[in-house]
């Protein structure tokens, strides 16, 4: 009961802002470390792809970068949702916090995904369904952002965005599936909770290194920004 009480606690603003400061800085500490170890074994350790030569290493900005564009809508959704169902105003300012790093994330992810697509598709772009569906991803959040900003009442932002949030929560099992229910250019996934990852162990190492180091930034500079709305509102 006492853990409840004082996890209710923290959901106000004010006693969430000295916390979300300590966990921001140890956060962004274990992004750099992993970011630095991730990059190292990708583009050092991992042996050369027998199809693709050295371009396949953008794998490992590429795929990180996409499932942090899909997890992080899914989190902003889930905050917009809880801000909507209990009118709490720690949960509209982390769905605001979340959503320029979910845009710079999916940018990323189509930035390199072109660079990616022109040496193996022998074009920077296709309007296949993956990278269309991903495409409507990024004007989800950049929409989720415009839309808060064009409203003076912040309450009133909140909850438009949050209606915003919550619909295109469809859009992200679009995009996961898309490979499985069309005919893309776009290859199926290498990574699977279902089945043995289709590459090698180093590979998937360095894949995995900089998921983290990209989920613990994720975490670092939502926190840091989400300190900034509550300087700003409270």
């Amino acid at each position: 009961m006492n853990t409840v009480v004082r996890w209710f606690w923290f959901s106000s603003p004010q006693t969430f802002f000295p916390l979300a400061g300590k966990i921001a800085r140890w956060c962004a500490l274990a992004a750099a470390l992993l970011a630095l170890a991730g990059l190292y074994v990708g583009l050092f350790v991992a042996p050369t792809d027998a199809q693709q030569g050295e371009v396949y290493r953008i794998i490992f900005i590429h795929v990180p970068a996409a499932w942090m564009s899909m997890f992080l809508y899914l989190v902003m959704a889930f905050w917009a949702a809880v801000g909507l169902a209990f009118n709490t105003r720690l949960s509209y300012l982390m769905a605001r916090a979340l959503a320029p790093t979910g845009a710079l994330f999916t940018f990323i992810a189509l930035w390199t995904g072109s660079l990616w697509g022109k040496p193996t598709w022998g074009t920077y772009w296709v309007w296949d369904a993956r990278l269309t569906s991903e495409l409507i991803l990024l004007f989800l959040y950049l929409g989720f952002i415009a839309l808060q900003a064009s409203i003076d009442d912040t309450r009133r932002a909140d909850r438009a965005g949050a209606v915003l949030a919550i619909v295109g929560a469809v859009n992200v099992p679009i995009i996961y599936y898309s490979v499985q229910w069309w005919n893309t250019l776009h290859q199926g996934a290498s990574v699977s909770l279902t089945k043995a990852p289709s590459m090698a162990a180093t590979m998937l190492a360095g894949m995995l290194l900089m998921a983290l180091a990209f989920w613990l930034y994720s975490i670092a500079i939502a926190l840091f920004r989400v300190r900034c709305l509550i300087l700003e509102r409270e």
